[in-house]
């Protein structure tokens, strides 16, 4: 018999609990009766434990956090709710066993209690991605102990391979359990949600939910990275825990509803294991491996030196010193060069020139991808390991022309902005930022000038290299 009872899909819209929507959750009752059915299930199924996996408690970019005190509590005052509350205990056991099966499969994850996040001056609590999906199961069902997960930015291959933990744990211990999989969808469904319209939002949580239903795991993994990273959405990573947890199977899914009434996708589903074996992680890594190296010969002249550049310097403790088989190009032109690195999507380092500081552009590029990896302070030095996690980019500047302020255009022009001695320069076409007064904010941030005060602007354009 199975020792994970059920496998579930869930968002967590505080609005739909009628103590803080006052009404407004009648406009999302599908979503309402989904997550109610979902917890008499729940009921039925009596699990011992009920693992959840949260987007919304303290979260760490380099490892998996897994709740590990006693117990865990929390409400929903943050939404002026004081009488919705949780008082939870938590599997110790299955901690303990899940955080040692990571360490030993080399899967990044840590146990966490008051005394570890009050020096990150976070709160050992539950979140509302954990709270409102709770609150459907605790109407039927609360004989259980909790383990209390929060996904990281470290990549869909180590989350799957962290769900397959889950699995083998519950096996071990012989624990019946169900997982939820706490997460929206896209939140760019409608010029008045959360965020700016985004067409990527809807095609998106279509293409996702269809995936998941077809039992489509390859394609999960493999969705457009621009249409995610514009859909904005926070269930993703869940997803990919949740789906590792049911390697070994062929997979289906039965979507029970979706809305996005607010401008934000809710989708509650069923999933379950059926049919033939299936080993999906070995076709993932394949075609991960696949994908690095596609990408790596098909990449442009600029992105490929600061790539090997960086092999290089790993592999040899210095930079490339001969550069003359680099074509013309890469030769004669002296600009300003930023390249930054991106680590499953999320920034990892940056460093640039705003004006040449070397021969040409290659040395710029070669100069700077160093400085990246080993020397932006905002970021631990890159490693050698990582470097297949990593997505290199060029930005090449042109030369900058004063302007007006409303002769900037955040997606087309990069910004200086100047004031005596200090100085600060944002890149064009970044993610979330949209209009003139975020461009100039930031900048002015980054040179430590006054917003409101007297400064010179510069706008430049840059030519943009990416590793595709």
């Amino acid at each position: 018999m199975e020792n994970i009872l059920g496998y579930y899909l869930m968002p967590h819209p505080p609005i739909v609990i009628p103590d803080i929507g006052k009404g407004e959750e009648k406009k999302i009752e599908s979503t309402s009766l989904a997550c109610n059915k979902i917890g008499k299930e729940i009921a039925d199924l009596k699990p011992e434990t009920i693992v959840i996996i949260t987007p919304h408690a303290a979260m760490f970019s380099d490892a998996i956090a897994i709740s590990d005190e006693e117990r865990i509590a929390g409400d929903l005052s943050q939404f002026r709710c004081t009488n919705i509350k949780m008082d939870l205990q938590i599997d110790r056991k299955f901690n303990i066993e899940l955080g040692t099966a990571c360490h030993l499969e080399g899967i990044p994850s840590v146990l966490v209690n008051s005394e570890l996040l009050n020096k990150y001056e976070v709160n050992y609590e539950l979140d509302h991605g954990t709270i409102v999906p709770l609150y459907f199961v605790n109407k039927y069902y609360n004989d259980y102990k909790v383990v209390h997960i929060t996904y990281s930015m470290i990549g869909d291959i180590n989350l799957y391979k962290f769900g397959i933990e889950i699995k083998q744990v519950a096996e071990k211990l012989d624990r019946k359990i169900v997982i939820i999989a706490s997460g929206d969808l896209s939140h760019k469904l409608k010029e008045e949600g959360p965020y700016s319209y985004s067409p990527y939002g809807e095609k998106f949580d279509r293409e996702l939910l269809k995936n998941i239903e077809k039992g489509d795991v390859n394609a999960t993994f493999n969705m457009n990275k621009n249409m995610i990273s514009e859909a904005g959405q926070c269930g993703l990573n869940s997803v990919y825990i949740l789906l590792g947890a049911m390697e070994g199977k062929e997979i289906k899914g039965e979507l029970l509803s979706y809305e996005g009434t607010f401008g934000v996708g809710y989708g509650v589903m069923k999933l379950e294991r059926h049919g033939k074996d299936k080993n999906y992680l070995e076709e993932l890594i394949k075609h991960k491996e696949e994908q690095f190296n596609t990408k790596i010969n098909n990449s442009n002249l600029y992105v490929k030196l600061a790539r090997e550049n960086l092999n290089y310097y790993f592999s040899h403790g210095k930079r490339i010193a001969d550069i003359s088989y680099l074509p013309e190009e890469l030769l004669k032109e002296r600009h300003g060069v930023f390249v930054s690195l991106k680590k499953h999507g999320h920034l990892r380092g940056c460093i640039g020139t705003i004006m040449p500081t070397t021969a040409n552009v290659g040395e710029e590029i070669i100069r700077n991808s160093i400085e990246a990896a080993i020397h932006d302070p905002r970021f631990p030095k890159v490693s050698e390991e990582e470097l297949a996690d990593i997505d290199i980019s060029v930005d090449v500047l042109m030369d900058a022309e004063p302007c007006k302020k409303e002769e900037l255009d955040p997606k087309k022009y990069g910004v200086i902005v100047s004031s005596g001695m200090r100085r600060g320069l944002l890149l064009p076409d970044l993610e979330g930022v949209d209009f003139i007064e975020e461009q100039l904010q930031i900048a002015c941030d980054k040179g430590n000038i006054d917003y409101d005060g007297h400064y010179n602007i510069e706008r430049f354009e840059v030519v943009r290299y990416k590793e595709e």
